[in-house]
């Protein structure tokens, strides 16, 4: 017997019952015509029967199929909605299809595994600034998050400023996301976290990255006080899905595995390489994403270049998208046509492909989180 066959105890009300297993109620307006529906070959739905009663004149019978249990009872024909029943499928042949029961049960078959679909961009000089105020939403596990992307370029990507203000385990649970790509950086404070096949649970500590590949069990274990992440993701509406039969840490240690063509990646600040980056007067670290989903997008964190003058360089590339997010000190963004915008930790802004910008008055201690789609693009700089 599996956990999740093992019976419960419920409170209801002042009792406590023992849950043993549970059914769906449907109403039944001809119980011989329902059993050969749900059970016959043709149209194969592969239910069978478990139960049925009076055995003179069958009023109710339990069926069973698919891991679902349902109670068929001409009692409720009367009184309940005929509802519906989704039957998730693998043979793509067999889709799209739509039956409906003697008894007006509508069965839906549907595809089991769920597509992504990626919007195109939708190219647009955004900027996001923490001083605005833009509101916190209470989201997935008690998590706060900021929306960095009015828009979300059309669907295209989504970027979440996220916060945890206190300390101590998260109400979380092993899960893992439908994705194209997706981005974790700290940016204040640690939090522990455990990946399938990954080893056993880590600290991501501030300055760090990781990015979850499509379909990579994780969970997030526990916060530091104050804890801040940068989460970038595409599409921007994607589905979490949680996993409630896998135990994290996984008994093997495969860090090569790949999930669906990208693999897994921990980029520490401490292991950083820092070398010229694609605007003059700065340098950058890269963290390895880009290999890691093997070009589907890049992540690198740059900074001013010790004693150079960075700043009033115009420059435009050819990314999809770009985003940035300024993870320290200040700097100014002039962008063609537009009014200078004064940025800021905290703020974050996207660039248009052949969109002419510059970076002026930066601070020194000015350091920027830069996601690129895909990894490599060119920069062109102008007079």
């Amino acid at each position: 017997m599996t956990q999740a066959d093992e019976p419960t105890v419920a409170s209801v009300g002042k009792a406590t019952t023992k849950i043993e297993s549970a059914e769906i109620l449907l109403p039944s307006r001809g119980i011989a015509e329902d059993i050969g529906f749900w059970t016959s070959a043709d149209p194969g739905l592969g239910f069978r029967m478990v139960q049925i009663y009076p055995a003179d004149d069958p009023q109710v019978v339990t069926l069973s199929g698919h891991g679902l249990r349902m109670r068929l009872d001409t009692a409720a024909a009367d009184n309940a909605v005929p509802g519906t029943i989704r039957l998730l499928c693998g043979d793509a042949s067999f889709l799209p299809r739509e039956l409906v029961s003697p008894s007006g049960t509508r069965v839906e078959l549907v595809p089991a595994a769920v597509s992504m679909v990626q919007p195109p961009a939708r190219h647009a000089f955004i900027t996001r600034r923490l001083k605005d105020n833009a509101p916190w939403v209470v989201g997935r596990a008690g998590m706060h998050y900021r929306d960095l992307i009015p828009g979300r370029l059309g669907g295209a990507i989504i970027a979440s400023h996220i916060r945890i203000p206190e300390a101590g385990p998260v109400a979380d649970k092993v899960h893992y996301h439908t994705v194209g790509f997706q981005l974790i950086h700290c940016h204040a404070g640690w939090v522990r976290l455990v990946y399938e096949d990954q080893g056993p649970p880590f600290i991501l500590h501030a300055g760090d990255s990781v990015i979850q590949p499509p379909g990579i069990r994780h969970r997030v274990l526990e916060a530091s006080a104050g804890l801040e992440v940068v989460e970038v993701g595409l599409p921007a509406e994607h589905l979490t899905t949680i996993d409630h039969e896998m135990e994290l840490p996984t008994p093997r240690h495969h860090p090569d595995r790949e999930w669906e063509g990208q693999r897994f990646v921990h980029s520490r600040t401490a292991d950083a390489v820092w070398a010229p980056w694609r605007v003059p007067g700065f340098e950058a670290r890269d963290t390895g994403i880009g290999d890691g989903t093997r070009g589907v997008a890049g992540v690198r964190v740059a900074r001013p270049v010790a004693g150079a003058e960075p700043g009033g360089c115009t420059t435009s590339h050819d990314s999809d998208i770009l985003f940035t997010f300024v993870l320290s000190g200040s700097c100014t963004l002039r962008g063609q046509g537009q009014e200078a915008q004064s940025l800021a930790a905290g703020d974050a802004y996207t660039l248009p492909p052949g969109y002419k910008t510059s970076l002026t008055d930066s601070s020194t201690d000015l350091s920027l989180l830069e996601v690129s789609l895909p990894a490599k693009f060119n920069t062109a700089v102008h007079p």
